[in-house]
């Protein structure tokens, strides 16, 4: 080996020497920058996670603050008390509250047992299934991919573009729960894309998916739906109407006819509706309970009638209905199609008399025995509406009950009338009657007949009351925002002529007749934290 290649030799060896040195120099420097920032990564992330898990504590103990306080309370009571007297106190209350609900009920319900109640069905429940049900009953907005369109020619090929991949369903958020004895009511705040109407028609569907035998929604707000859903039916039982007995000693004048007691709603309050200044339409099959929801209101009235504050008209086609009572209308009763038309001429008559007297000095006439409220008991209207063979006489009929129906609410004039088939052929008037009740139908087109269009998507299915649940409708109109489920009050034979002595004076005070006992303890008057 001569000198030159020695030589060589050195250099490159120095020269890889130096190489090694600095790689070693700038691989040292590189993992300090790495290191600082994998440090920096992560403190980052820490503090992201941080601020995230901030945030939702501080939302949850708004939004959840009830929730929040006592998970809170739990928490440091086990830490600073020990496990055995947190367990020995959940104890105590929980049997005092036990005792309390089995005494006395109601208070309970009202003052702790809804609460409870609304939370657990909440968070056991609601929070947990109700996105499911939702998205299975296609209530929820979802962004799809919208397709992809190749043209192709002999020269050319456009362009084939993708569609970025759709973002998570937005579902719409359980806002909060009140829940009574007998309804859950669901406040959810609805999504971009969505509206009250799409609920509506899905509510048979969110039923099912409950388990439960009704669903009705609510709006709100623009934005926010009430889901109700109804867990208990408590019209499975009978409704008694009012006792004669307990009226004989109620002066006329302490009878608000703006509140006529008529039966009993689905949330187990009473049912008042009103026979001063307004008219209403009973509509059902034969047996579903029109007999009752005639009599009911006028049994209610009794006092009122005694003492000529109120003055019964009846139409009875059929010769049977009104008839079981008929000293209660005196002379103010027909059968047939010249006899009502005869009566419906009288009472516009009167309605007009009333009309001159009363002119330019008030808006309405006030209830006195000069000038009563005469209520008009037309059964089985569509007979003389629709099957009457005199088509003049029907004419004037329909003339005579839309001349009442349309002016007789501030002249002390209301009408009542009942049919079995609702079409607007049978009965062209039923518009002019504010308010509606659809008992038990056939088929479900009779529902928006009576009640309007959408009511059968809102939850008024009419068509479903079974022949057993005699007295069982929907209630709407003027003062309801939603259909109502009513039962109204039965009236036995015995009591219509209870009703009959009571009024015309036959029996001595306090002799008025009795009702009939039902079979069955009677229902809560009261259901607390239901809408």
């Amino acid at each position: 080996m001569d000198a030159n290649t020695l030589g060589t030799l050195i250099l490159g060896g120095g020269g890889v020497a130096v190489v090694v040195w600095v790689l070693n120099k700038i691989g040292k420097a590189l993992t300090a920058i790495l290191e600082a920032l994998a440090t920096i990564a992560a403190v980052a992330v820490g503090v992201w996670l941080a601020v995230k898990a901030v945030g939702w504590a501080v939302r949850n103990l708004v939004t959840h603050w009830r929730t929040s306080i006592a998970a809170v309370l739990v928490v440091a009571w086990w830490l600073l008390l020990g496990w055995p007297s947190l367990a020995i106190t959940a104890g105590v209350v929980t049997v005092a509250l036990l005792v309390w609900r089995h005494f006395h009920r109601l208070s309970f319900d009202r003052s702790v047992g809804r609460r409870i109640r609304s939370w657990w069905q909440r968070w056991t429940i609601y929070a947990r299934k109700l996105p499911r049900w939702i998205d299975a009953c296609g209530l929820v907005v979802r962004e799809h991919d919208r397709p992809i369109h190749v043209t192709v020619n002999p020269l050319a090929r456009n362009k084939v573009r993708r569609q970025p991949k759709p973002h998570k369903a937005r579902v719409p958020k359980v806002l909060g729960v009140k829940s009574g004895p007998s309804w859950d009511e669901v406040r959810v705040r609805l999504v971009p894309g969505q509206t009250p109407e799409d609920f509506d028609a899905a509510t048979r569907a969110l039923a099912t998916a409950r388990g439960v035998n009704r669903c009705q929604v609510r709006e709100i707000k623009p934005n926010v739906v009430s889901i109700d859903f109804q867990r208990r039916n408590l019209l499975t039982a009978a409704v008694p109407c009012r006792d004669l007995t307990e009226l004989s000693t109620v002066p006329g004048a302490g009878i608000d006819l703006k509140k006529v007691y008529a039966g009993r709603t689905e949330y187990g309050t009473d049912w008042f509706l009103s026979l001063a200044g307004s008219h209403t339409l009973g509509a059902g099959a034969t047996g579903a309970g029109k007999g009752s929801l005639m009599w009911c209101p006028l049994v209610s009235a009794a006092p009122a009638i005694r003492d000529g504050l109120v003055r019964p008209w009846g139409i009875d086609p059929k010769g049977m209905e009104l008839a079981y009572g008929r000293r209660i209308f005196g002379d103010r009763y027909a059968v047939t199609g010249k006899d009502a038309l005869g009566l419906l001429d009288e009472l516009v008559a009167t309605m007009d008399k009333r009309k001159a007297e009363f002119a330019g000095k008030t808006r309405s006439v006030p209830v006195s025995r000069d000038n009563p409220l005469d209520v008009l008991e037309f059964d089985e209207i569509g007979t003389l509406t629709k099957y009457i063979g005199d088509r003049r006489l029907r004419e004037q009929i329909i003339d005579r009950v839309a001349l009442l129906t349309t002016q007789g609410r501030a002249l002390n004039v209301c009408v009542r009338g009942y049919v079995q088939e609702p079409t607007k052929d049978t009965v062209p008037v039923r518009d002019l009657f504010p308010r509606r009740v659809c008992m038990r139908v056939a088929a479900k087109s009779h529902v928006t007949m009576v009640l309007g269009d959408q009511a059968h998507e809102r939850g008024a299915w009419a068509n479903r009351i079974t022949e057993h649940e005699a007295g069982v409708g929907y209630l709407f109109g003027e003062g309801v925002r939603e259909p109502l489920r009513v039962r109204v009050g039965w009236v036995p034979d015995e009591t219509i002529k209870a009703l009959e002595a009571f009024v015309t004076g036959d029996t001595g005070p306090g002799t008025g007749g009795t009702v009939l006992s039902m079979p069955t303890k009677p229902l809560p008057r009261n259901e607390s934290g239901v809408a």
